[in-house]
């Protein structure tokens, strides 16, 4: 097992100016020095292994995190994630399959990030033009709004926008 060259702690990250595998503590206080030692890159280590994992990072303070190499990653994978849970090394323990398929409620969609109800957060945080010449219409709660209402709604957007429009070939033939 690697050590912090400063603490004989477990090490986690690998500095590669330095040349020095250091411990979280350690490191904060190496590269909290100044600005120039916290430009250093530094190297995740396996968590499972401690040999160079592909994560890079620099900074003042890097957040204590778990990585796993290529190769431990691969090792698991030939496992065909089996998880042996009690007993002893001679084989005294049950052997379970891990249920890949399970939904423990995490969102997550296809390219890997996780899905907060993207569809009503876009509803929510909208781009609006910074030059409106009148302020927005109040959404009318009652039920009793009438076609006219919403009619002169419409037709007041389409003012703010086709003058926004204006303004904005003002400017292009300005330009010219």
């Amino acid at each position: 097992m690697k050590q912090c060259e400063l603490c004989k702690s477990p090490a986690n990250i690998y500095c590669d100016p330095d040349r020095a595998n250091l411990c979280w503590d350690c490191d904060k206080k190496v590269h909290g020095a100044n600005f120039l030692v916290a430009k250093h890159t530094r190297t995740l280590l396996c968590h499972a292994c401690q040999s160079p994992s592909p994560w890079r990072s620099s900074g003042l303070n890097l957040t204590p995190v778990v990585s796993v190499c290529g190769d431990c990653v691969k090792g698991r994978d030939r496992a065909e994630s089996r998880i042996e849970l009690g007993g002893d090394d001679i084989g005294g323990g049950t052997v379970y399959e891990c249920d890949n398929n399970s939904d423990d409620g995490d969102d997550v969609d296809e390219h890997g990030e996780e899905d907060y109800g993207g569809e009503e957060e876009e509803e929510e945080n909208q781009v609006v033009p910074g030059g409106l010449s009148s302020p927005p219409h109040p959404i009318s709660t009652s039920s009793s709004s009438t076609d006219e209402e919403s009619s002169s709604r419409s037709s007041s957007c389409r003012e703010t926008a086709n003058s926004m429009i204006s303004r904005n070939r003002l400017r292009e033939n300005n330009k010219l």
